[in-house]
């Protein structure tokens, strides 16, 4: 009804698909975790659940303790409260998004391009083939754990304003060395990591500038100089790792642009990607630049949907791209989120096995493409009258009923006749909305 009245309905989704779409895959980072995520797309489709154990069932070799599953899921006894620490945050948020990843291939999404944000990119560059699933599990398990050791004395803050305006701040400032960018997410929006004190005096001074500063809920200064002191020991984790080409066009976080290939290759490359800070808005454009109109995103928020508009370029302005998550923080039914996100890209045109979503045949294959209509094609025959007295029939001597038997019971009489605007063309003279009555 909303669709055919033109009005809004929460579970109506529509779009126009003009043609083939370039799609881009794009994966959360560490922020975003919450606890239950997963659980319920982990209880509705077997795809996911299957996936998840196989990454949890790695984890565990390098995690220890409880269940990396019940710690995401929440279950008692297995560490209330780990979610939000680094060691568990970020193979939590690899675990859904490979499995994530898995369910939306399963039901035909082939996406064109690949991007992740911080440890996102790490999902990433797994499933554009330049890590095994196992080397993978490996480099977040080191990378989570060596954060996790570090200073726990930093803060990071998200600040409204530019790149360019931020960095000459904090160079005026005098802020060097103990505050930096840590990620440049859209046009307006930065984020600055370092020192605790330096984030609030920052957050201070720029609020005294009529411009919005928020202290991030974190408990080390990511992509900042405090990150100095786990890196020797990283590098040496990851020069231990096999890396393969890309086999699909994979986006940089380091630079920004599509990946090299021989670069993406090399254990330095990860160790400067913990360092360097995380250049979102520049991978957007350059997708864009690349043809990309859709932006699917998988991960426990719709973080990077609700940044992506403010990624865009002036020339975007006419036909701007479509972002949209799978899962969002609010709550609510994770499998209908997943399935609004995959209608959302899908009535852009990107390819969707809605047999497979469905577990059910041909779905939307034969209908007509034009409106129902129906037209009668049937010859009016007049009817034609037979000897019936040998039924037992006799002339009922009626304007509108034919015939007269008597009942074999003795207990009543079965009166037959035809109705029709063929033998009685006056009763169409009496009609209500086109119908005879």
């Amino acid at each position: 009804d909303a669709l055919a009245n033109g009005q809004h309905h929460h579970a109506l989704v529509h779009g126009t698909a003009d043609g083939p779409v370039r799609c881009a895959v794009v994966f959360t980072g560490q922020g975003s975790q919450r606890l239950g995520m997963g659980r319920g797309l982990y209880e509705a489709f077997p795809v996911f659940a299957e996936a998840l154990d196989e990454v949890v069932g790695l984890f565990a070799a390098e995690l220890g303790g409880p269940s990396l599953r019940g710690v995401m899921f929440g279950e008692v006894g297995s560490g209330e409260g780990l979610l939000d620490r680094t060691v568990w945050a970020q193979p939590a948020i690899f675990a859904l998004e490979v499995a994530l990843f898995r369910l939306v291939s399963s039901w035909g999404v082939r996406p064109d391009f690949v991007m992740g944000h911080s440890v996102g990119e790490i999902v990433a560059a797994h499933v554009a083939g330049v890590l095994s699933l196992g080397d993978a599990v490996r480099l977040v398990a080191a990378r989570g754990r060596l954060m996790q050791a570090l200073r726990a004395d930093g803060a990071m803050a998200a600040v409204e304003g530019g790149e360019e305006e931020v960095r000459a701040v904090l160079a005026a400032g005098g802020f060097g060395g103990r505050l930096e960018i840590a990620a440049v997410n859209s046009a307006v929006s930065v984020v600055v990591s370092g020192d605790a004190d330096a984030v609030e005096e920052f957050a201070g001074l720029w609020k005294g500038r009529g411009r919005r500063a928020k202290r991030l809920a974190v408990s080390h200064a990511f992509h900042s100089p405090h990150m100095d002191g786990m890196l020797e020991e990283f590098r040496g984790v990851v020069e231990g790792l096999e890396y393969a080409a890309p086999v699909g066009a994979l986006v940089s976080n380091v630079s920004g642009g599509l990946a090299d290939p021989v670069e993406v290759c090399s254990a330095e490359y990860w160790v400067r990607h913990v360092r360097r800070e995380v250049r979102f808005l520049d991978g957007v454009r350059a997708l864009r630049a690349e043809g990309v109109s859709v932006f699917l995103e998988l991960g426990p928020d719709g973080v990077l949907s609700a940044l992506g508009p403010d990624c865009l370029s002036p020339e975007d302005e006419d036909v701007a791209p479509v972002f949209a998550a799978t899962l969002r923080g609010e709550g609510g039914s994770e499998p209908g989120a997943v399935l609004e996100g995959l209608a959302r890209v899908h009535a852009q045109g990107v390819g969707v096995d809605w047999a497979g979503v469905l577990g059910a045949g041909p779905v939307g294959e034969g209908l007509p493409t034009y409106a129902f209509q129906r037209e009668r094609f049937w010859l009016d025959v007049p009817a034609r009258s037979g000897d019936v007295a040998g039924l037992g029939l006799t002339a009922a001597g009626h304007p509108l009923l034919g015939a007269v038997v008597s009942l074999p019971d003795g207990r009543g009489t079965l009166w037959t006749g035809r109705l029709s605007t063929a033998e009685h063309p006056w009763l169409a003279d009496h009609t209500v909305f086109g119908q005879v009555v």
